[in-house]
């Protein structure tokens, strides 16, 4: 009787176990295909193409199942749900469905060896030739442990010459695959190591970035028989089988190594094959561990202690794992039903809001929605040229260095940049209002320090030339001649400069206010092409204004530079006046030896001899050198002065202002006749239906699912509480 209440309990806790990990495996395949947030435990496989990784998930299994071949022909990972069944006398397996996990098709191992091998070679041939998304297999057989084992492409380390650039391109693609599922916290990682010195950490050198302590991974020593005859001594064994803590880093589960061998040979019927079957190569299996362990005390010359023989072996590590994923399978029960709980409630709104959608697709709401995003959508802009702090300025600012590689930089003639940490603010992550602000900020005080450049000797005498009634010099006219060549090939590149910088700031607002409606719940998701065509209208308006005001400034640089109007230089008549009254003197006093005794002339005299040394004079004296280079520096610093207060008064009342004056008005007539032209193409409504359709069939797919599984566990988790309840009575 006691007997039969024992079988019949061991029964139940073997029934309870069986829904436990189905429970498991269908969260696992929920978590793949609708990327939820959270995921089963799972064992998953790390190690280099020697390591024996395939041989080790193949004796855990306990048949033959050769989907890898050559390491980096497997390009997805291969998910398998291994259930132990008694009654499975050959290996039951069922393929998930990739586009929906929840459909499963029974498929012998030679069908699933073909698709696996189908998809290898269809990622070969695509840019990213490989793929996180995994390939999913249910398992029943009378030799599988109750495992989820994460099978990952093998790494490589290929040789670092230049005629090997392809293997390390490939070498770093499964690195970074490998290493974005290790992320994954709920995962034990199994790490191969093939060495029998552990200070060769090459598998654990990968491991030990994502899990530095090596807290949630198990690392298993591979091809222990290959091993066993290298030692020499048996001080030498005793250190491989229990490293000293300096040799392994961290705190790794199970406290120390596994060491496990797998017997060569394939199962099949042909001649080369070794096994006749599977149970043949299950019980070369157990005989191979059996010989590793009585090698193993030949060297050591003792028998293995119970914790050594509890490391030794493939089902001592098979143990390990089934009871350590149970137990992470039974502690995690109650944190997944509110998470399951949660993500019902996320895709129930998502469904709700994908039928608003559906219902909201007829011509006049589509229209009301079209105005309504277009009015948001221009306070945002409003909001950034005024000044806010909603938007992330880590996200969306930009430091002047930015800046000026972004929209290009103020740029003189000798092509040096001002040093831009003499700017205010040039550290800053700006955007918006302040960020033009800054720009023009940089503009005035760049281009307000600009010197009139070098004027030679030859581009004087050149600039003379000859009037048409006389053949004497008119040095105004050569100063004026040479100062507005000068000003105007040093001020136009900053024209466009400054007409380019702007643009790429006025640009910038339309990511950052899409990100403030999308922050405020206010952006209209799915509807792409609208969205597209707004964009579309703001660059253009703002390309073409911008283009309008340049032209204009441009007017105001070509007036300045074709007619010089004394009257923009008065500041500067003063300061010239004084330079030729001691000009003036300066010759007088030439003239007489500087001698004060002398009368002095009068001012006539003086102005004679002015001109007859400058305007009758075609020699080019000193002196007349000095007045020509005093007259261009006055026209050139005019110029300058007016085209920096003309270029920034054009640029705000031109560029700035009409994107809040004019814009708005552009827009809704851009957008009305769009409406009134081909509604269906601006919002692309049959597209539109289709993918609601779709995302509605899908949402409603994954809720079903997501029910089902909350009723599981919610289940399992009363079945926990009342065995927890009768272990305690």
């Amino acid at each position: 009787m006691e007997a039969s209440e024992e079988g019949a309990k061991k029964s139940e806790e073997l029934e309870g176990q069986w829904r436990l990990y189905e429970a498991y495996n269908e969260l696992h395949g929920l978590a793949q295909e609708f990327d939820t947030p959270f995921d089963a435990p799972a064992v998953l496989v790390v190690g280099h193409q020697t390591d024996g990784k395939s041989a080790l998930v193949e004796a855990l299994m306990g048949f033959q199942f050769n989907h890898v071949g050559g390491g980096t022909k497997t390009r997805r990972p291969i998910t398998l749900h291994m259930k132990y069944n008694p009654d499975c006398d050959s290996p039951l397996c069922h393929l998930l469905s990739d586009s929906d996990p929840s459909v499963s098709h029974e498929r012998s191992l030679h069908e699933i060896q073909e698709f696996i091998e189908a998809e290898n070679m269809r990622l070969e041939k695509e840019p990213c030739q490989f793929s996180a998304k995994e390939i999913i297999i249910r398992i029943e057989y009378k030799y599988c442990p109750n495992l989820t084992i994460i099978d990952t492409p093998g790494l490589v380390a290929p040789a670092p010459s230049r005629k090997n650039r392809a293997f390390q391109a490939q070498a770093r693609a499964v690195e970074s695959l490998v290493r974005a599922k290790m992320q994954h916290r709920e995962f034990i990682i199994l790490c191969l190591e093939d060495c029998n010195d552990w200070s060769n950490a090459t598998t654990r050198r990968v491991v030990m970035q994502i899990d530095p302590e090596l807290s949630r991974t198990v690392v298993v020593a591979t091809k222990l028989d290959t091993k066993i005859p290298q030692f020499a001594r048996s001080s030498d064994v005793e250190v491989f089988l229990s490293p000293p803590a300096s040799a392994l880093d961290g705190f790794m589960l199970g406290d120390s190594p596994f060491f496990t061998s797998v017997p060569s040979g394939r199962v099949g019927s042909g001649p080369e094959s070794v096994y006749r079957s599977n149970d043949e190569f299950k019980q070369a299996i157990s005989s191979r561990e059996a010989e590793d362990v009585s090698a193993l005390e030949e060297k050591l010359c003792r028998p293995l202690s119970k914790q050594e023989r509890n490391r030794i072996g493939i089902s001592s590590l098979r143990l390990f794992l089934e009871e350590l994923l149970l137990k992470r399978y039974m502690d995690s029960v109650p944190s997944i039903i509110p998470l399951l709980e949660k993500e019902h409630r996320s895709s129930t709104r998502k469904l709700n809001e994908i039928n608003e959608e559906l219902s909201s697709l007829d011509k006049v709401k589509l229209k009301e929605k079209g105005r309504v995003f277009h009015d948001l959508f221009l306070t945002k802009l409003s909001l950034l040229l005024k000044g806010t702090v909603v938007a992330p300025p880590d996200k969306f600012g930009e430091a002047l260095q930015d800046e000026r590689v972004n929209g290009g930089a103020f740029i003189g003639s000798d092509g040096l940049q001002f040093p831009h940490k003499l700017i205010p603010n040039a550290g800053m992550r700006l955007y918006g209002g302040a960020q033009y602000h800054r720009a023009m900020a940089e503009f005035r005080f760049v281009v307000g320090g600009i010197k009139c450049p070098p004027i030679t000797r030859e581009e004087i005498v050149n600039a003379c030339g000859v009037e048409d009634i006389h053949d004497g010099t008119n040095y105004s006219r050569t100063a004026c001649v040479i100062a507005v060549a000068k000003a105007r090939d040093t001020f136009e590149p900053f024209l466009h400069q400054l007409g380019c910088r702007l643009l790429h700031i006025l640009k910038r607002l339309l990511p950052i206010a899409v990100y403030l409606l999308q922050k405020d719940g206010e952006y209209l998701s799915g509807h792409d092409v609208f969205l597209r065509r707004v964009a579309s209208a703001f660059n253009n308006f703002a390309e073409s204004t911008e283009r309008s005001c340049r032209e204009k400034c441009m007017e105001d640089l070509v007036s300045t530079t074709r007619y010089v109007t004394w009257s923009l230089h008065n500041k500067n008549r003063a300061g010239l006046r004084q330079f030729l009254d001691s000009f003036g003197g300066s010759e007088h006093s030439t003239v007489n030896g500087n001698d004060s005794s002398v009368s002095p002339q009068t001012s006539e005299t003086r102005l004679a001899d002015l001109l007859d040394s400058t305007l009758w004079n075609r020699r080019l004296a000193p002196s007349s050198e000095r007045i020509v280079y005093a007259l261009v520096q006055q026209i050139f610093h005019g110029i300058r002065e007016y085209f920096l207060a003309s270029t920034e008064l054009k640029f705000n009342c031109f560029l700035l202002m009409p994107v809040v004056d004019k814009l708005p008005a552009l827009l809704r007539e851009d957008l009305e006749s769009a409406f009134e032209d081909d509604l269906d193409n601006v919002f692309d409504i049959t597209n539109l239906q289709h993918s609601f359709g779709q995302q509605k069939r899908e949402t409603e797919i994954e809720l079903k699912r997501i029910q089902k599984l909350k009723e599981k566990f919610r289940s399992i988790h009363e079945q926990l509480n009342s065995q927890k309840l009768k272990f305690e009575q």
